[in-house]
């Protein structure tokens, strides 16, 4: 192969929001396969709000980045040269937790290979058969625990995680509640995803909000945002409440500590569980949650919306769609035509 690898390498931390410069694009040859190794082309690249904590130094469950390592990230890339046996030109493979890259070098051992599923296109899997479908079937079911008929509200509701845990939470018989930035997500929360009610922080009073939308106050409470939206939240759980704590993306971009919530006895008073996690957590368990979540997807009880930006080049600049609000549903780099 002629062509270059393009990599996107970290020069320095952000102070607040990624600005240009934090990542320089970098080419280097391609080097030589080993064997047992594979050369995949990416075909997509994962954006995550996790990406932004990556960047920074500090105390994380993962080492930062390094300065001058390749960002890191996931995503989902072709075969384009394999030295091993179980892999061929074409095959369709899960890079992992590795670098934005054009031409990541796999070790084919225990490396994922991507089935076909009828009716199901590939961005399924950078969605809810990926980290992100998985990161709202687990932090739900295992420590939110939905029974029929309680009430879930959810925060970042239009987002890849948000979107996969209001659905789910209805499938188990639960009143849903989403937040969201806008009207045209809420409506797609309601119309399309089936979530009971959508509210839009930016143009209604999410507490008042919340009285008119949660009467009988709030069972589970699946926390994406972080700051004012989640302590309106607080002072509407109930008693024996859950609150898994998925994320706090309103603060990663803080260039000083976030304050805690200010009403954060009420956890005592309502006897709260609340429960940090990351999805690797689960990784052993992964097989289980893709086999239920295809399963809904195949039965039509699964709506998702994938937010796809074409050229590797835009990976840096696109990050700021998740901190601003505009995706809807699982935000993509597209680095190269898909298959067909």
């Amino acid at each position: 192969m002629s062509e270059m690898n393009k990599t996107w390498v970290l020069r320095q931390r952000p102070v607040g929001e990624i600005k240009e410069g934090d990542l320089e694009l970098v080419e280097t040859p391609l080097e030589p396969l080993q064997e047992g190794q594979v050369r995949a082309k990416t075909v997509y690249l994962s954006l995550d709000p996790t990406n932004r904590i990556w960047m920074s130094d500090m105390d994380a469950y993962l080492p930062p980045v390094g300065i001058g390592d390749g960002m890191r990230g996931g995503g989902l890339a072709m075969v384009v040269e394999s030295r091993h046996e179980g892999f061929q030109q074409g095959d369709i493979v899960n890079t992992g937790l590795g670098k934005w890259t054009m031409y990541p070098v796999l070790n084919g051992d225990g490396l994922a290979k991507l089935p076909r599923l009828p009716g199901v296109p590939l961005t399924a899997f950078m969605g809810p058969l990926g980290a992100t479908g998985m990161t709202a079937y687990f932090g739900l079911m295992d420590i939110g625990k939905p029974k029929a008929g309680e009430t879930v509200v959810v925060s970042a509701a239009a987002g890849a995680v948000g979107s996969m845990v209001g659905q789910i939470a209805k499938i188990q018989g639960c009143r849903v509640v989403g937040i969201a930035g806008s009207d045209d997500k809420c409506r797609w929360l309601t119309e399309v995803a089936g979530f009971d009610a959508a509210i839009n922080y930016k143009s209604e009073d999410v507490g008042a909000a919340l009285d008119r939308h949660c009467p009988n106050g709030v069972d589970i409470n699946f926390e994406n945002v972080g700051g004012k939206i989640m302590e309106a939240v607080i002072d509407r759980l109930n008693d024996f409440s859950r609150m898994p704590l998925c994320g706090m993306i309103s603060t990663y971009n803080d260039t000083t500590p976030a304050p805690g919530p200010s009403n954060f006895a009420n956890f005592l008073m309502r006897r709260t569980l609340v429960k940090g996690f990351i999805v690797i957590d689960y990784f052993p368990r992964f097989p289980e949650g893709i086999q239920q979540m295809a399963q809904w997807l195949m039965e039509g009880k699964l709506k998702f919306e994938t937010d796809i930006v074409k050229g590797f080049e835009n990976a840096p600049a696109s990050l700021s769609r998740l901190f601003e609000g505009k995706n809807l549903g699982k935000l993509v780099v597209e680095c190269s035509p898909p298959p067909e």
